[in-house]
């Protein structure tokens, strides 16, 4: 069995809520739907759990409120790995509207400062040595910089680790410069990387052709409600899930799909399948407040409804 660990260097308490329509400048009541430890690789860890996948976590958290999480990885067994930081883990608003357009605030957390990093870097490029798959999701905190995060994610990818980006903005930019095995950007992500519109799927797949050319050799672009294409040295794959009737929030949709990919290819699955696997998860996080899953069998009746097409290869 493959071993498996995700790494949250910006970890964050995710407070959920969902109301009709944001109004703003106005007083908003809000049905809260929970405060969780999170973090986009905790989220694709508690997947994993939930799939009796053993994993190991890693990245950043800050000292001063850190007890939710210490209980919720040990509640998990999930191996911790996490390097305690002067400060606070941060908190992350995420209001869901009855359209399902979900509304982040992101907070500022803790600053990592040189010695912080230094540390870091040394100790997770030694014990990843001994893992198969890595999956380093999420944001950049404060105080680590784009060339730093590039750095320390190609010498972790020369461990002959499968290293897993799931990111945006700086993040994922420096670290598309560091040619990961996987990349799972999304569309808007994509358009942002190539530096304008891409109206069709065609245009979604050269695009990210272009990425993939550059030395990556498994590129996934997600595309909401429309599904997601990946494309391998093997062959492009699109996968459609069914249309969620009961949206409760897309929060954690993405992280999921992370960690049915990732299981899925620790499976020995093909493509076709880990993609379809992937979606289906994918879909079944939507009609949830919190990340996992809850249900094994209702991933497997999604899973039915999942429409795959070899589009080349």
């Amino acid at each position: 069995m493959a071993k498996i660990a995700t790494i949250t260097l910006n970890t964050a308490y995710d407070l959920v809520g969902r109301l009709k329509r944001i109004e703003p400048g106005e007083v908003n009541t809000v049905e809260t739907l929970g405060l969780f430890p999170a973090g986009k690789g905790i989220n694709v860890a508690k997947v994993l759990h939930d799939l009796d996948v053993d994993v190991t976590v890693g990245g950043f958290l800050g000292e001063e409120n850190q007890g939710d999480f210490s209980r919720m990885f040990q509640a998990l067994n999930l191996e911790d790995k996490f390097q305690r930081v002067p400060g606070k883990t941060r908190i992350n608003v995420k209001i869901t509207e009855t359209e399902a357009d979900v509304t982040d605030l992101n907070f500022s957390g803790y600053q990592i400062d040189d010695a912080g990093w230094a540390k870091f870097s040394q100790d997770s490029l030694n014990w990843s040595q001994n893992y198969d798959i890595v999956a380093v999701c999420g944001s950049l905190p404060h105080g680590v910089g784009a060339a730093q995060f590039t750095a320390w994610l190609s010498k972790l990818s020369q461990n002959r680790v499968k290293v897993v980006l799931d990111s945006s903005n700086a993040a994922l930019t420096a670290g598309l410069k560091a040619n990961p095995w996987l990349v799972k950007p999304n569309h808007r992500e994509l358009e942002a990387w190539i530096g304008k519109p891409l109206d069709n799927l065609q245009q979604i797949i050269a695009a990210a052709k272009q990425l993939k050319a550059q030395g990556i050799a498994n590129v996934i672009i997600s595309m909401g409600a429309e599904g997601s294409v990946w494309l391998s040295d093997d062959a492009v794959v699109q996968a459609k899930p069914p249309k969620c009737e009961n949206v409760v929030s897309t929060v954690g949709a993405g992280d999921s799909m992370v960690a049915g990919l990732i299981y899925g290819i620790s499976q020995g699955w093909d493509q076709t399948k880990t993609l379809a696997f992937a979606s289906a998860v994918s879909a079944f996080a939507v009609s949830q407040s919190n990340v996992g899953i809850s249900d094994r069998t209702l991933v497997d009746t999604i899973l039915q409804q999942v429409e795959i097409n070899v589009l080349e290869g």
